[in-house]
């Protein structure tokens, strides 16, 4: 699938599933889609085919509060019946609110907990390299996420252990649960900090743009693990729920839901 289709459909199906679920998130979720989206359709080799390949690539999503954008990526491309998408949050489902790999097609581990998912994956490409097995890994982390110490313990290792088949993608939004990260954490310039640490670093300024983030996946490494810093906006592809922290952690019923996916639909406020 094309990845433009596929960020507009993992944004109509986020929609759907939050609200249908009452569950928080949406504009992180939205602001990560055309990452996913990417990800999946022009990059990693990943696919319904090969989930169970010892050298299929690896894609962990280290903000597993924003878990629909994957969930809704894997119903799509065929993983597994996009019916099943319908109970996401219900007594039973298999689609908790958090990312969970349990009787989830194409989900590598469970994540939740920042800073744990991002160092999970570090281990992964250093157990390829260590068993020289061709598979690249993928992450997907939170800017707000980036204040955790365990990022940069990671980030130190795979420095020391040259993991150049490592990539993280660092959703660059600009906010977190209770405000501005500039405000909570600054962390200021995030490229010089991961390249002190060694990282091989490429800043997408707009990470909607799929032209520019495949140039930032398709980027040598140097030798080195590589970080793309995307900068996105939260609540991206809604414009009452852009910038609008908000939207962290209410979610879309009556006319909002339907604004939203007429929005969405419409392709009004999507690059």
């Amino acid at each position: 699938m094309e990845s433009k289709e596929l960020a507009k459909k993992i944004r109509l199906d986020a929609i759907k599933m939050v609200s249908h679920a009452h569950a928080s998130h949406i504009g992180g979720i939205l602001s990560c889609a055309d990452i996913i989206a990417v990800l999946y359709s022009d990059i990693a080799n990943i696919s319904p085919n090969n989930i169970n390949d010892v050298n299929r690539d690896r894609i962990i999503l280290s903000k597993g509060h924003n878990g629909v954008a994957i969930y809704a990526a894997l119903g799509e491309l065929g993983f597994f019946d996009r019916d099943w998408l319908k109970t996401y949050g219900d007594n039973g489902s298999c689609f908790s609110c958090h990312i969970s790999h349990k009787k989830v097609p194409g989900v590598e581990i469970s994540t939740g907990s920042l800073g744990q998912g991002v160092g999970v994956a570090c281990g992964m490409a250093l157990s390829a390299k260590l068993k020289d097995c061709p598979y690249h890994v993928y992450a997907i982390v939170g800017d707000g996420e980036c204040n955790e110490g365990s990022v940069w313990e990671m980030a130190m290792l795979a420095t020391q252990y040259g993991l150049s088949n490592f990539t993280v993608v660092v959703d660059r939004n600009g906010m977190q649960a209770m405000g501005k990260c500039s405000d909570i954490m600054d962390t200021k310039s995030l490229a010089e900090k991961w390249q002190a640490f060694g990282w091989k670093t490429v800043e997408v300024e707009n990470g909607h743009d799929h032209d520019s983030l495949r140039e930032a996946f398709f980027a040598g490494h140097d030798g080195k693990p590589k970080v793309i810093i995307a900068h996105t906006v939260k609540g991206k592809g809604v414009s009452f729920m852009e910038n609008e922290l908000l939207w962290h952690y209410r979610d879309p019923q009556g006319d909002d839901f339907v604004k939203a996916i007429e929005e969405i639909e419409n392709e009004k406020s999507c690059d």
